[in-house]
């Protein structure tokens, strides 16, 4: 590179997404970055200005509730995209696809005959005793056997350029909607880069979400209602939940705009009750209905768990789907893809250490300063201890933690992230990403192509939450190039 990546420099013994995936696979992915390294710096910090100013004006946002002062918060946006070859997603996408399979097998099983408990592949107490298993679904099927019915999976490529999943999310993932306004913010700010590129397109997703959502409705609903159940404005993914609601042209709502009659589920309007066949509920299951969880709960629905059980109404994800996304539960789904689908795990896990098991706790007593300790229920980068970045006396909080409640805790070593060329305050500079590809699945399953690229803008950090300073990137994954008569195919493999 000669001209805006002339003077970039990759760290060493860092994976990095320019050098090592996008520059070694291909004339297509090399374009991408040799079109960006004809601009100046000048002018991609004037793009970069006029994409967060496009932010703002859309209110892209999301809150950060540990911070007193800011409700609303811009997510950061980085204008260099990660490119993804074809052949990169191709595993990337057949990897997530048989982790949701997975996953779903799994809560089948566990809220149905057990037998994967019985055979002692994963132990009966560490999925009964999770705070997310749900015993008033056990027997439920869902239609489809889709429990998990959008999945956001988390991964991560070490120094030898695997990807290895980091984490699942099958209760209420989120980020979504940056992935697509993401790619409309690049639209306009960067047409003439990304032009004839063949960049697979991301903004179907909401009419995919719809159509798998309205194959989940009750038998026989020929022309379902589906809407969104959200929180309220003060919840952090607010914007999203606008957002995805827009997108599929469904109605936005709160637990007080739905009621239950006669076990069926129906939402107030300005012409009286409407049925409602579907609910995409972005509200955690302790909260969903004050009869069957917490009796406090404001934000939920008095009776929609009985809706669920007489067959009327279809819940998305389903209830109990947390004993699936568990940290700790995490750890043995390398096991349930063999024992359930007696293949291979296409993506495999970070190496990680249950606390609660002694053998596992000794070692990571042991090993503490080489580790990343982790809440088992927790996410948004919460409550993590670094060993490799942590003071004298983070680690003896974490010892005496682990020692107090050791199942609350599982260790990973620590995964030197790869990392991208980003914009950042002195010029162009490696800075760390992760990957969260998004899953639909309903009578079969779509991965969005594309995910939400996560980057640390934070020098040195390893941690890419958006909640702990992160930002994000555009995704471009690249489709392969098609001929017909000669001519190269266009954007999305079509000539």
């Amino acid at each position: 590179m000669q001209g805006l990546f002339a003077d970039y420099a990759a760290d060493p013994g860092v994976f990095c997404e320019m050098r090592d995936a996008a520059l070694a696979n291909g004339a297509d992915a090399r374009a991408c970055f040799e079109r960006l390294d004809r601009l100046s710096l000048e002018e991609l910090r004037a793009r970069a200005r006029e994409a967060e100013s496009q932010l703002y004006d859309l209110g892209v946002t999301f809150t950060v509730y540990s911070e007193r002062t800011a409700i609303d918060r811009i997510l950061p946006f980085d204008v260099i995209p990660r490119v993804i070859p074809a052949a990169e997603w191709a595993v990337i996408e057949a990897g997530v696809r048989q982790r949701v399979r997975t996953l779903n097998a799994f809560l089948a099983d566990v809220y149905g005959p057990g037998r994967v408990l019985a055979d002692g592949i994963v132990p009966a107490d560490l999925v009964r005793s999770n705070p997310h298993f749900r015993a008033l679904v056990e027997g439920f099927r869902p239609p489809h056997g889709s429990w998990v019915n959008i999945c956001g999976v988390d991964l991560v490529r070490g120094p030898d350029g695997r990807f290895l999943v980091l984490e699942d999310n099958a209760r209420t993932p989120s980020g979504v909607s940056y992935v697509v306004e993401n790619r409309h913010l690049m639209q306009r700010s960067f047409a003439d880069i990304m032009r004839d590129l063949p960049i697979r397109p991301v903004s179907d997703y909401g009419r995919r979400l719809h159509e798998a959502l309205c194959e989940m409705a009750p038998e026989g609903v020929l022309d379902p209602q589906v809407v969104l159940l959200s929180p309220g404005v003060f919840n952090s993914a607010y914007f999203e939940h606008v957002f995805l609601a827009r997108e599929m042209g469904v109605p936005l709502v709160e637990g007080r705009d739905l009621v239950v009659e006669d076990d069926r589920v129906y939402m107030r309007t300005i012409a009286g009750l409407e049925r409602v066949d579907v609910v995409y509920r972005r509200v955690d299951d302790d909260f969903l209905d004050p009869e069957a969880f917490r009796p406090d709960s404001l934000l939920g629905v008095p009776g929609i768990v009985r809706a669920l059980k007489s067959g009327t109404v279809a819940i998305a994800n389903a209830i109990g789907t947390g004993v699936a996304d568990d940290k700790a539960v995490y750890a043995y789904v390398p096991r349930l893809v063999r024992y359930y689908l007696d293949e291979e795990p296409i993506l495999p896990n970070v190496e990680t250490h249950i606390c609660r098991e002694p053998e596992a706790l000794r070692y990571t007593l042991a090993h503490l300063d080489r580790l990343v300790v982790k809440p088992v229920g927790a996410s948004g980068g919460y409550g993590i201890t670094i060993g490799t970045r942590a003071s004298k006396e983070e680690l003896e909080a974490c010892r005496a933690r682990l020692l107090e409640r050791p199942e609350e805790w599982i260790a990973q070593p620590v995964v030197e992230l790869s990392e991208a060329p980003t914009l950042v305050e002195e010029g162009i500079a490696p800075r760390r990403v992760d990957l969260r590809p998004f899953v639909i699945t309903g009578k079969a399953s779509w991965v969005l192509p594309g995910g939400l690229t996560r980057v640390a803008l934070r020098q040195g950090s390893l941690v890419v939450n958006s909640s702990q300073g992160g930002g994000s990137k555009d995704t471009w994954v690249l489709a392969e190039r098609r001929f017909a008569a000669g001519r190269p195919a266009g954007p999305g493999g079509r000539p």
